[in-house]
């Protein structure tokens, strides 16, 4: 046959040889390897796929190993949040405090003073509850993320769903001859917190024993790296989670709006209003952006979400009255509708 110098060069790794057709077989093209695929050696007859938790480099002659990722501590976007996450812990407990401190003013004490500590405890748990999808991906911080943040929520959002139907039966309870009075108190608050918490918790429960979230490895969604993530388990139950706190929200959201123009002085109910459209706008912009990105940047999304809403709540129902406990003494003594019924 030929001498190979009268006829072409050998293939270079990275390529593989295609005979020419009515060519010498010692004659060939040399093609360069597809996307995604190598060749190690010189004339090689084919190219071939890298492993699993590798990727070719750029000359297509070697393959990379993957390196894992996952919203860390140690990077600026997984730090910003827990730093935030802290910062609104803080404020809360701030406000708890201050609570406690003027307990007994006629501002603190309308619309159920103990519903209030209770909301800004669950407040500031939803905050803490965010630093746990900071990190590498566990057991057991994955068997608590979604559950301990949709049973928070949902003590939260049932807090504000109570005082606003207290205020409303407040207002009834005036009326001559209403019989609704009968049912005021904090066991009739504490009865609609109970309730709707149990359902959550019921709700949670079948999740963790049926098909419950887990570590996993996402090797296929990022070419050059391994996602470390929470696997849900069951998507339908972490949507049921979702689904039931957005049930809450919105009923919360329709009785706080029937209600927001009741005469008192100290009537939540047009900041719950508000709250609860912050609330509502938070996690349904949340629902895309979860079914679109990938890794760490979805995880970052859900904690911006938890952060966001809570902050939401937290302005609009505290402080406007953190405002009138430092500015307005003149409101703090008025005795309201609402006193008169605790």
């Amino acid at each position: 046959g030929y001498p190979l110098s009268l006829c072409n060069d050998n293939c270079q790794a990275g390529y593989s040889k295609r005979k020419k057709e009515g060519k010498p077989f010692c004659c060939y093209d040399c093609f360069p390897c597809p996307e995604g695929k190598i060749s190690n050696h010189k004339d090689a007859d084919t190219c071939y796929s890298c492993l699993i938790n590798q990727y070719p480099n750029p000359q297509r002659h070697s393959c990379i190993p993957k390196t894992f990722t996952f919203l860390s501590l140690k990077e600026s976007l997984g730090m910003s949040l827990a730093v935030l996450a802290l910062f609104f812990s803080f404020l809360t407990t701030l406000v708890l405090w201050l609570f406690i401190k003027h307990r007994d003013l006629a501002i603190v004490k309308a619309n159920n003073r103990s519903l209030t500590y209770l909301l800004l405890v669950a407040l500031l748990l939803s905050f803490i509850c965010a630093l746990l999808f900071i990190g590498p991906p566990e057991k057991i911080t994955c068997f608590l993320r979604q559950t301990a943040f949709g049973i928070i929520f949902s003590l939260a959002v049932s807090c504000i769903l109570a005082k606003t139907i207290i205020v409303v039966l407040a207002f009834m309870a005036t009326k001559p001859g209403s019989k609704i009075r009968k049912w005021l108190g904090k066991r009739l608050a504490y009865s609609i917190v109970l309730f709707c918490l149990l359902i959550q918790i019921i709700i949670c429960a079948t999740w963790l024993t049926t098909a419950p979230p887990y570590p996993d490895a996402d090797v296929y969604s990022l070419n050059t790296e391994i996602i470390l993530e929470c696997n849900e388990g069951s998507s339908t139950m972490f949507y049921c989670v979702l689904g039931f706190m957005g049930f809450l929200a919105i009923v919360s959201f329709t009785v706080a709006f029937l209600a927001r123009k009741l005469p008192d002085s100290f009537n939540e109910a047009k900041f719950i209003t508000f709250s609860m459209l912050i609330f509502c706008s938070v996690w349904l912009s949340f629902i895309p952006s979860y079914l679109s990105t990938k890794g760490k940047y979805m995880v970052a999304g859900e904690i911006f979400s938890i952060l966001t809403s809570s902050f939401g709540l937290l302005g609009c129902i505290f402080f406007p009255k953190c405002f009138i406990i430092f500015m307005k003494p003149d409101l703090k003594f008025r005795t309201t509708l609402t006193r008169r019924n605790q």
